[in-house]
C-alpha cells in the first residue's frame, strides 16, 4: 500500500514523558526523537491527570514551537475512561502534530475521537493509534485504515495482561498479535512503532527486540528512556554497509536490465525484483532522512 503523505514520515523512535513532570518533558529534545509524547495516561497517576492536563497544553505549546525537527503527540486517556473528552478539550494544543489514543479497540472510537477533535476545534490534528488490547489486535486493519488514523504502535504489555498471559523476554506470546499490528499497519500505509523494552539498563535486550521488530516489518520503536533513542535509529536505519551495498545492487540490475537481462547473480546471490525493490527503499530512506 502506498504510505498517507499527510502524516509523519519517520517514527524511527516515540520518546513518551510523564505528563505532570514538566522537567522531565523540557529533555526531552536532548534525546533527539523522530517523535516525542507527552503522556497523561499510563506515566501519570491517576490522581494528578486533571492537574496535568494545563501542564501539559502549556508544554507541548512551547516545545512544539522550539523544536519543529520532533513530531509532537499528546497521549491522551482511552476513549471509554472517564478522563478523555476533559483530555481532548483541555491538554491538546494546536501547534502539536496528533493526539496518541491508547487502547483502540475499534475504528468507531476512531470516529468518537475524531468527532471530539472537531468539536475542540482540532481537526487538524493527526492521531496515533495505540493497538494493545484483545479487540484492538482483532480490528488492527479498521481501525488503521480509519480516515483520521496516521500513525500506530503495539503495545505488547497491555495486550498479554489483557489476555491474561505472561510476558517473557523471548516475546513469542506476543508473536502473532505484533506481526498481525504491523501487516495491518503496511496495508493500511500508516507507520507503526514496536513494543516497549521495559529493561532500562540492558542495551543488548533493545537492540536484539528492536531488530526482531525491525525484521517484522516495524520502521520504529517506542522508547520510554531518553537513551534508548540512539539505539532505535542505530537499527532502524540503514547501515552504511548496507546503503553501499543496496546502491551497487541497484546499479548492477538496472544494467543487467538495460542490456536484456532480468535476472542476475550479485555477489553470489540471485537477484530478483522483490530484492531490487528492497535495495531501492534503502536508498530512497537514506535520502529522506538526509534531508
Amino acid at each position: 500500500m502506498t504510505p498517507r503523505t499527510d502524516g509523519p514520515t519517520r517514527l524511527r523512535s516515540l520518546l513518551f514523558a510523564p505528563g505532570n513532570r514538566p522537567d522531565v518533558c523540557a529533555k526531552l529534545p536532548r534525546a533527539k526523537p523522530d517523535g516525542a509524547v507527552l503522556d497523561l495516561e499510563d506515566a501519570v497517576p491517576p490522581h494528578a491527570r486533571v492537574d496535568a492536563r494545563p501542564l501539559v497544553r502549556h508544554a507541548a505549546t512551547t516545545l512544539a514551537a522550539a523544536h519543529p525537527e520532533i513530531t509532537w503527540f499528546v497521549r491522551v486517556n482511552p476513549v471509554p475512561s472517564e478522563w478523555f473528552a476533559a483530555d481532548i478539550a483541555e491538554a491538546l494544543a494546536p501547534e502539536i502534530d496528533g493526539v496518541v489514543v491508547p487502547k483502540v479497540d475499534s475504528a468507531a472510537q476512531v470516529d468518537d475521537t475524531a468527532r471530539a477533535l472537531k468539536e475542540a476545534g482540532l481537526s487538524h490534528l493527526h492521531v496515533l493509534a495505540g493497538i494493545e488490547t484483545a479487540h484492538g489486535v482483532e480490528n488492527a486493519r479498521e481501525i488503521l485504515e480509519s480516515a483520521a488514523v496516521r500513525a500506530a504502535y503495539f503495545g505488547a504489555e497491555d495486550f498479554v495482561a489483557d489476555m491474561g498471559g505472561v510476558r517473557t523476554p523471548a516475546s513469542t506470546e506476543v508473536l502473532y498479535a505484533r506481526s498481525r499490528v504491523a501487516l495491518a499497519a503496511r496495508l493500511a500505509g500508516v507507520l507503526v512503532a514496536d513494543q516497549v523494552v521495559a529493561t532500562l539498563d540492558d542495551e543488548h535486550a533493545f537492540i536484539a527486540d528492536a531488530r526482531v521488530g525491525r525484521s517484522l516489518g516495524y520502521p520504529g520503536k517506542l522508547c520510554i528512556h531518553p537513551a534508548q533513542v540512539a539505539l532505535a535509529h542505530r537499527v532502524f536505519s540503514p547501515a552504511p554497509e548496507e546503503i553501499d551495498r543496496a546502491g551497487r545492487l541497484v546499479t548492477a540490475y538496472d544494467d543487467a536490465i538495460a542490456a536484456g537481462d532480468a535476472a542476475i547473480v550479485f555477489e553470489g546471490q540471485m537477484i530478483d525484483e522483490a530484492l531490487v525493490r528492497h535495495a531501492r527503499s534503502v536508498l530512497v530512506n537514506t535520502e529522506t532522512e538526509n534531508t
